[in-house]
């Protein structure tokens, strides 16, 4: 078997399960789920009525690159969000959701032939970064982030040797687990380096449709590297899904888009690795696209729910309003695994210990002293969750 399989760390639902085996939770109370950022909003009928129309296309092979009417529908959606026209032919890739094409990039990316490939991602962070450096030959170079400056890159921080060695670097925006929406200087700064160094960014936008403000939406990767003039995409690959969009996590549907030499690599990589889209999940993921009324209806109830959670934390644990996304990354009164197992074991309430989501770097784990909560329940249920959370935070005080 391959060696690196033994660097992989399990995975943070799996450690959660470990923390939760000896405990029985209360159950004087329902179970609230707000650990795992899979949308529980209604999946919108017209979404699934394109699905199972569509049927017939199951007695045919998809090809790797998907139908013309589908990167037609992510072109145009493309230019709608971010005002970027993209070549449907040669830079834009469907994809089966954007983990999977987000883990496989980096193998397709990393060249073993030069010493001591890096692969920079942030910290906390989403673990698939890790994983795909691991299994691609490559080391992890992790970019510590805090609440201090706003959970903003502090990319300077980084020595020119690792820079130098650095192939591939991760980032995500709105970020997983912080909100933290990239800054036009901190976008700026990542070219900038990439330039320098000639390393390629992969931006996970996969919360980029989760926002409060609709007439301020977050900068996208492509977007930013045409206004700074940057319009062959060079070295940038930009990711995307639905599941969080269209509240269709199990659809697996997302694409990768730009600059137009790296993706007929990584085009040649994907038919190899036989991941087609289903031409079924095609047909839906058109008409997702093509549609944004049930998107701004999705944000619409996210920010009714962080305006009805937030007071109700209030004064009870720090926390506060993210940039975008729907997580709460609230800090806790004691360590995260106990406070998450206190309210496990005496609320049935799940969330996620934030040093699950990260690593210790620079001597600190910059996820310690943290817990991940997910919005996702419906907002009856984020507010009891809410409630108890503010309980078990009282109790911790006395």
């Amino acid at each position: 078997m391959n060696h690196d399989l033994d660097r992989l760390q399990p995975y943070p639902f799996q450690r959660l399960a470990a923390l939760f085996r000896e405990l029985a939770p209360n159950s004087a109370y329902s179970r609230i789920r707000l650990s795992i950022g899979e949308p529980q909003h209604e999946t919108p009928m017209f979404i699934r009525e394109a699905l199972t129309q569509n049927l017939g296309g199951l007695s045919h092979y998809p090809t790797t690159l998907g139908s013309d009417a589908l990167r037609s529908a992510i072109s145009k959606w493309i230019e709608r969000r971010y005002g970027v026209a993209l070549d449907q032919q040669t830079q834009i890739i469907p994809v089966n959701g954007s983990r999977e094409a987000l883990f496989s990039f980096a193998h397709a990316a990393i060249d073993r032939t030069r010493e001591s490939p890096v692969v920079a991602c942030p910290n906390p962070f989403y673990q698939i970064y890790e994983g795909a450096a691991f299994l691609a030959g490559a080391a992890p170079h992790f970019l510590n982030t805090s609440p201090e400056n706003g959970y903003a890159f502090d990319f300077s921080g980084v020595p020119e040797s690792v820079w130098k060695n650095t192939q591939l670097l991760y980032l995500c925006s709105p970020g997983n687990p912080t909100g933290h929406v990239m800054s036009m200087a901190e976008w700026k700064q990542a070219f900038q380096l990439s330039d320098e160094y000639g390393f390629v960014i992969a931006s996970d936008e996969c919360y980029s449709e989760i926002y409060f403000d609709e007439s301020n939406p977050p900068l996208g990767a492509l977007e930013v590297s045409k206004m700074l003039g940057r319009t062959n995409f060079r070295n940038l690959v930009v990711f995307s899904s639905l599941s969080k969009r269209s509240n269709v996590p199990g659809l697996r549907s997302g694409f990768v888009a730009g600059d137009q030499a790296i993706l007929e690599k990584y085009l040649l990589y994907r038919t190899y690795h036989g991941c087609a889209m289903n031409p079924a999940v095609q047909s839906a993921s058109i008409a997702a696209w093509e549609d944004e009324a049930h998107v701004v209806e999705n944000r619409k109830l996210y920010r009714e729910k962080f305006e009805s959670v937030l007071p109700v934390l209030s004064g009870k644990m720090e926390v506060q309003m993210p940039d975008a996304g729907f997580y709460l990354w609230a800090k806790t009164p004691v360590s995260d695994t106990l406070f998450a197992s206190l309210l496990y074991r005496d609320y049935n309430v799940l969330v996620l210990p934030g040093s699950y989501l990260g690593r210790e770097w620079n001597g600190l784990n910059p996820g310690s002293g943290f817990v991940r909560i997910a919005l996702v329940a419906s907002p009856e249920e984020c507010i009891e969750a809410a409630e108890r959370i503010g309980k078990l935070c009282s109790s911790l005080k006395d």
